[in-house]
């Protein structure tokens, strides 16, 4: 009987610490996103240098280690934490005699095993051939034995050094194919505009919860698994909030410390959504001891996609895995919760409801009879919440946007005991 089960493969984990930052916590993520790619951390090295060798990336004793390790062990794969240079890449495997990729080239292979949608394959796809065209040279018989695995998802599986100006056709076809799906979008938030929609993102690093948290608030279905990059396609749900409001809840593609800004830019139309939504949930675990690292690389990333002027609320999931003691009070931007439990969520709520936009506001109102339709206009654009009719008029009470309030607004009713 022929055996058909795939082989895990065996990975070697190597970095350089050049003390620019914390490199046992950047191993440690490395180790998790090795897992998320379906391979086995065997062994991580870490050596200290000023600077990675300029060929070798690390120094020739560490090299010969490395050699070593991979004959005894008969290690699959060599896995860099850094992106390394062609030369780089090209002398580990030739002095190893076994695969190597870095940092980037395994972030893209999550991205091209967990994109889903047209969008996400296309911009993942545009990213892989970004980063792989100036590494084709004398990579022509490497990259046809290869035949599958990490590292060789997506356009790694065709030849792509068979022609280098087919690879610029097909970049061309990719930007504009993202271009007409970009233009949809925008119409879509053109529309939303235009409708009064409110629209809440959920940012934050991977694995922070944020699908659980989107599943909690509003049955979505989206994939939540406890690995990095379970899911990488935007979701958007429906939401209404304890006001009365019904606002639009987006999901985000996670991020990771020095994600690699190739991938920072093919997802930036994605991250936009958050730029341009209405209030910002920046999720991070709470549990994780990195809890203020991984909170300040979504803050970094929000500055540089210019949401300065957005309300961000911190939410701090997964406290069912903390003590008591270990739990600090909630305060008007920081919301402790848990995803899986509910614990918190109904804070979190009051938290985006004291936070929404200007343009709306929820208000009781004493309409005269003879104003019945700005009542109906009420019942058909905003959200009703309450409506008697009494010897005074008709009460009302609902949360109408900027423009009906102008108009509705004079029947207010401000001083009620």
């Amino acid at each position: 009987m022929i055996n058909t089960e795939q082989k895990t493969p065996r990975a070697l984990l190597v970095s350089v610490d050049t003390g620019s930052f914390d490199a046992q916590a950047s191993m440690d993520e490395l180790c998790e996103l090795v897992k998320s790619a379906g391979a086995e951390p065997e062994l991580e090295l870490i050596q200290k240098l000023d600077r990675p060798e300029t060929a070798t990336y690390v120094g020739s004793g560490k090299l010969n280690e490395i050699k070593e390790l991979c004959a005894a062990r008969e290690l699959d794969l060599i896995v860099c934490d850094s992106e390394l240079s062609p030369t780089q890449l090209k002398t580990l495997e030739r002095e190893t005699d076994t695969r190597v990729i870095d940092r980037t080239t395994l972030i893209l292979d999550i991205f091209a095993l967990r994109a889903r949608s047209k969008e996400g394959k296309l911009q993942v796809e545009l990213a892989q051939l970004k980063y792989l065209l100036p590494r084709l040279t004398g990579k022509g018989i490497e990259l046809s034995r290869l035949g599958g695995g990490i590292g060789t998802r997506g356009p790694g599986e065709t030849k792509l050094e068979t022609d280098r100006r087919h690879i610029h056709r097909r970049m061309e076809t990719l930007k504009e194919q993202l271009r007409d799906v970009e233009s949809h979008r925008l119409r879509l938030r053109e529309r939303r505009e235009k409708d009064g929609v409110i629209t809440v993102a959920i940012v934050g690093y991977t694995n922070a919860g944020k699908s659980t948290l989107m599943n909690y608030l509003t049955d979505a279905g989206v994939l939540a698994q406890d690995k990095l990059f379970a899911t990488l396609d935007p979701t958007s749900r429906a939401l209404k909030l304890p006001s009365g409001v019904t606002v639009m809840l987006i999901d985000t593609v996670g991020l990771v410390r020095r994600l690699p800004h190739g991938l920072v830019e093919a997802f930036k139309s994605t991250l936009e959504e958050a730029a341009q939504s209405d209030i910002i949930l920046n999720v991070c675990d709470a549990s994780s001891d990195e809890a203020d690292v991984h909170m300040r690389v979504t803050s970094d990333l929000l500055s540089e996609l210019g949401c300065g002027d957005t309300p961000i609320i911190n939410v701090f999931n997964k406290c069912d895995r903390l003590s008591p003691l270990e739990l600090a009070p909630d305060t008007e931007r920081d919301i402790h919760i848990s995803a899986k439990t509910g614990k918190g969520v109904d804070a979190l709520l009051e938290a985006i409801d004291r936070n929404l936009p200007v343009r709306i506001k929820r208000v009781k109102l004493l309409l005269p009879f003879n104003m019945g339709s700005l009542a109906n206009e009420i019942r058909e654009k905003a959200t009703l919440i309450s409506e008697e009719y009494t010897a005074d008029g008709i009460l009302i009470e609902a949360v109408v946007d900027e423009t009906l309030y102008r108009r509705a607004g004079k029947f207010e009713m401000r001083n009620e005991k």
